[in-house]
C-alpha cells in the first residue's frame, strides 16, 4: 500500500464531488464524514464488479489512515453494519439481480481479503462469506456461469485463508461442488469445466500444476 498508489484506485467513475470525498477519506479520514464514505463505497460495489474487486483496499487504507489519526475505528464500524445489512438481504438481491448479488459476494470476500486484525482476517466475516459461496454452490445457482464464476473466482483469492480458519466448512462446500459437478446434468460446458478446475485447484493444496493452468486456461480463452 505505497503512497504513490493511492491515487490509483477505481474511483473515476464516481462524479467529482464524490472522487474528492473518497481521496480525501483516504488521506484525512477525521476530516469526512465516514458514514457516508462507507455507503458510497458499497453503494458502488453492488453496481460494478470491477470495483467490488478493488473496494477492499480502498476500505483498507481508510481503516489505516483512521487508525494512525485517531486511533479510531468509525469506518470500519460504518463499513460493517452496512455489509450486515446487505447481507441479511442477499436473498431478495439475489431474486432482483444476479449481477448485483455477484457484485455483493465480491465485496464482501474482498472486505474478508483485505481487512486485518492483528494480521488475521476478521472471524466476524467468516460465517458470511460462507454462507455466500454454500449460496453459489446449490444447484440452482451452478447452473448460471456467472455464479460459477463468482464462486471459483472467489476461492481462488480466498479458500486457503477460509480452509485454515475452518476446514470443515470448508469440506462441506467442496462436497457440493463435487456433487455438482458428478451428478447434476444441467450445467454448462464452461460451468463444467471451472468446477473441475477448483476441485483441482484445492486437491492441489490452493495451486494447480504449470500443465493443469495451460489446459485449463487455453480451454477458457478458445
Amino acid at each position: 500500500m505505497e503512497n504513490s498508489s493511492k491515487e490509483d484506485y477505481k474511483i473515476q467513475s464516481f462524479d467529482l464531488e464524490t472522487q474528492k470525498l473518497l481521496k480525501t477519506a483516504l488521506k484525512d479520514p477525521g476530516s469526512v464524514d465516514l458514514e457516508k464514505v462507507s455507503n458510497v463505497i458499497v453503494d458502488q460495489s453492488l453496481k460494478d464488479q470491477v470495483f467490488s474487486r478493488e473496494a477492499g483496499r480502498i476500505c483498507y487504507t481508510i481503516v489505516q489512515a483512521e487508525v494512525k489519526q485517531t486511533n479510531g475505528s468509525v469506518f470500519r464500524r460504518n463499513l460493517l453494519n452496512r455489509l450486515q445489512q446487505e447481507f441479511k438481504a442477499r436473498e431478495e438481491t439475489r431474486k432482483r439481480s444476479t449481477e448485483e448479488w455477484v457484485c455483493l459476494v465480491c465485496f464482501i470476500c474482498n472486505i474478508f481479503d483485505y481487512l486485518k486484525v492483528n494480521n488475521m482476517p476478521m472471524m466476524a466475516l467468516l460465517h458470511p462469506v460462507y454462507d455466500c459461496l454454500f449460496r453459489l454452490a446449490q444447484s440452482d445457482a451452478l447452473k448460471n456461469e456467472e455464479e460459477v464464476d463468482c464462486l471459483v473466482l472467489q476461492l481462488h483469492r480466498i479458500g486457503d485463508q477460509l480452509e485454515k480458519m475452518n476446514m470443515q466448512l470448508m469440506d462441506e462446500l467442496f462436497n457440493l461442488l463435487r456433487d455438482g459437478f458428478l451428478l447434476q446434468e444441467d450445467l454448462s460446458s464452461m460451468g463444467r469445466l471451472l468446477l473441475l478446475e477448483i476441485l483441482e485447484f484445492r486437491a492441489g493444496g490452493w495451486t494447480l500444476s504449470d500443465t493443469a493452468q495451460k489446459y485449463y486456461y487455453s480451454e477458457v480463452t478458445d
